[in-house]
């Protein structure tokens, strides 16, 4: 590259003449994050680069976050984005290509021309619509929906800029830290609860951008950004001025629960129009034809998926490759047959494999088949699944909201036995050493069940205990209001023990590990200046060490016969993992390269493995010490994931996305092996704070998904899911 220019009077003198292989020719706008140049390709193609400011390059959470704006952006170009021709995050001053795209931006066309004509706005808002049902569907929440970030070229809204903060936009912090978005254009949740952002919010932010189309302004007003936040949370929307006929559509996107805002199919279903006239503003609405190619996860393989009367789609299963259509027409003919009938719960596809491969393609190991099972989950939530293999069989449990329990056989998916529950909302599903399986609900009750024949073994009141509780082996560990610690045999119900434990007035379980038998609770002081930790024999309740480390620590694994702790700072982020020898005493400290959001992590060996919730997975020595932790990172572009689970050898990390797919990644390399296609219930992707992990049988992954399934994939080839 050549050498960049020095800096000028304007502070942004600094840019380069070049970002990779494309010169930059004319400056076309700049922002908070970077300078946007007017470019072209080899080909004469013209490219809109956008470069990053140096004083943001430097900061390795920055880069971090830009990372996955590019990965975000890469996955769902397509006709409502401007495409990704080319990046680099890793430059010097990271850069992202996209495709130009000439036509203002809706701030730009609404300051020059005034607001947007009724037409005009109808047009506009099944556009964005459409655009953030594709943005949904491909598992990306897009947090920043703004006028601003909406070009007006003539073939229709494109939505750029995906999942960024703007950490310098404003001194409005969240309890995670920096903003994430704008604030006139952030939902609620966005203010109170940062961690839960789903897609309702960019349901949110349409109404707002909406609202600034018809009228000039905002719903919120205010500058101050302290004020609009107040505003967001409390105040109701201003609708003075947007069109008579849009206001309730527009309103219903500004409601304060993100259960009652539309989604973007429901939009555009509202926006059917009432003339000739509206039409030729309205997009064309993409609808399913009775046969449907869908493309794999590198875009590389099509299949073909044939639908059933009623639209409603085949039992589908993990393979990527091709189906026989009349099979899977009978099939799901069968499925909804049973649904109507009121099956409890219906197997898909039989209850058996998935049909196979057609000829020319690769054959499947003739030892493996994989298999869905549809489950009448009643919120469109995944279900959630627990394994046990402490008998000869490993056996599979899932429970899903409004239905129930249900042993389900790792083999082929069929259903052994089943157990009603019509609550509204799943319980949480555990499983103990000799195979016994318990379902519960905090302040509700606890119920195990045998495996064999699913038989009630014993239940227990759990109004008197602070949580749910904490699987240990054969123990189930509970802590009672009073601030007792006890432990429950969980094949019998009865209580080996119950105390308290010194310098826990309100006990909390952080981890279990398996070969010694030991449980660690953690409490934070006070002042939140340190941890005690707490090594406790979950059979007997007898304390193996005590120690109040420096830091808010999180007991979350062990390596070489020390605990391995995540440490948060005073925002809740995660800046580092701590290493502690119980033996010695010994602490080190391995600083992680930039501050994470609450990771699920996973150790293995000497590398933890530590999975945002926004996709970011990143592997660190915890033997560093003082040295370079990082082994690699990969942004997955990932919306939201479940915790992570680690293969049989450890050799591949596996996870969950939002929209039902399953991933897995290569724990040496840091690469994508492999992906599932999306599953979600009638195309909708609900908001959820959290998701059900995968579960892991031998070369078996078994996963769940929003519409309603369980699918099992065979673990040993990602590449053909």
């Amino acid at each position: 590259m050549p050498p960049l220019r020095g800096a000028g009077p304007d502070p942004e003198a600094e840019h380069p003449e070049y970002a990779g292989q494309y010169r930059l020719d004319a400056r076309l706008g700049a922002g908070g994050m970077g300078v946007v140049h007017l470019a072209r390709s080899a080909s004469g193609l013209q490219l809109a680069v956008k470069v990053v400011h140096r004083r943001h390059a430097a900061d390795p959470e920055f880069r971090a976050r830009f990372h996955q704006e590019v990965a975000a952006a890469r996955r769902v170009s397509g006709a409502f984005t401007a495409p990704v021709v080319d990046a680099d995050p890793g430059a010097a001053l990271p850069w992202m290509a996209t495709l130009y795209v000439p036509g203002p931006t809706l701030s730009e066309q609404v300051k020059r021309n005034g607001p947007m004509s009724p037409a005009e706005l109808r047009r506009l808002t099944a556009g964005l619509a459409e655009a953030l049902r594709d943005i949904h569907r491909a598992g990306v929440v897009h947090r920043d929906l703004k006028p601003s970030n909406v070009l007006l070229p003539d073939s229709g809204p494109k939505v750029i800029d995906f999942g960024i903060s703007r950490p310098y936009d404003s001194d409005l912090r969240t309890e995670t830290g920096k903003l994430i978005g704008s604030p006139p254009y952030m939902a609620p949740e966005q203010f109170q609860r940062p961690r839960e952002v789903g897609p309702a919010a960019d349901v949110f932010a349409l109404g707002a951008v909406l609202v600034h189309a018809a009228t000039g302004r905002g719903p919120f007003d205010s500058d101050s950004p302290y004020i609009v936040a107040y505003q967001v949370v409390h105040d109701e929307a201003d609708l003075t001025g947007v069109p008579a006929d849009l206001a309730p559509l527009v309103a219903r996107c500004l409601a304060k629960d993100p259960d009652l805002r539309p989604t973007p199919d429901e939009i555009m279903a509202a926006l059917r129009p009432p003339s000739y006239e509206a039409t030729a503003f309205i997009p064309a609405q993409r609808r399913p034809a009775a046969v449907e190619s869908a493309v794999g996860a590198k875009g590389a393989e099509a299949s073909t998926r044939v639908r059933a009367p009623d639209g409603l789609p085949s039992g589908t299963g993990g393979g990527r490759g091709g189906r026989r259509p009349g099979r899977r027409l009978v099939v799901a003919a069968a499925a909804l047959a049973l649904l109507v009938s009121g099956a409890f719960w219906a197997a898909g596809a039989g209850g058996g494999p998935d049909t196979p491969e057609p000829a020319g393609t690769a054959e499947r190991p003739a030892s493996f088949a994989p298999w869905r099972t549809p489950l009448r989950a009643a919120d469109g939530s995944s279900p959630s699944c627990r394994a046990s293999t402490a008998g000869a069989d490993p056996v599979l449990y899932c429970v899903a909201a409004g239905s129930g329990t249900a042993r389900l056989a790792p083999s082929d998916g069929r259903v052994v036995w089943s157990h009603e529950d019509t609550g509204k909302e799943a319980p949480t599903v555990g499983t103990a050493a000799g195979g016994t399986v318990y379902t519960a609900r905090p302040g509700g009750e606890l119920r195990a069940y045998a495996a064999d024949g699913g038989a009630e073994l014993w239940d227990a009141d759990l109004s008197g205990y602070l949580d749910v509780p904490f699987p240990a082996g054969g123990t189930l560990l509970m802590a009672r209001q009073d601030g007792t610690a006890e432990g429950l045999d969980a094949a019998t119900g009865a209580s080996l023990w119950r105390h308290a434990v010194p310098g826990h007035p309100r006990p909390g379980y952080g981890w279990y590990d398996e070969v010694s038998g030991v449980a660690y609770l953690f409490e934070y002081a006070p002042d939140g200046a340190t941890t005690l930790v707490t090594a406790l024999d979950a059979r007997t309740g007898g304390t193996a060490w005590q120690s109040r480390l420096d830091g808010l620590l999180t007991p979350v694994g062990s390596s070489g016969g020390a605990l391995v702790l995540t440490s948060a700072n005073e925002r809740a982020q995660t800046t580092a993992l701590v290493r502690y020898d119980p033996e010695s005493h010994g602490t080190t400290r391995v600083a992680l390269p930039f501050r994470m959001y609450g990771p699920a992590v996973v150790v293995a060996g000497d590398t933890a493995l530590l999975l945002e919730r926004g996709g970011t997975l990143l592997a660190v020595d915890v033997r560093a010490g003082a040295g370079k932790a990082e082994r690699w990172r990969l942004e997955t572009a990932v919306g939201l994931t479940s915790a992570p689970v680690l293969g049989p050898d450890g050799g591949r990390l596996y996870f969950s996305a939002a929209d039902g797919r399953l991933l897995a990644v290569d724990t040496a390399r840091g690469t994508l092996l492999g992906q599932t296609r999306p599953r979600l219930r009638d195309g909708r992707l609900g908001h959820a704070s959290s998701l059900p992990a995968p579960v892991v049988l031998g070369r078996t992954v078994v996963g769940t998904a929003p519409d309603g399934s369980v699918f099992a994939v065979d673990g040993n080839d990602p590449a053909r899911w």
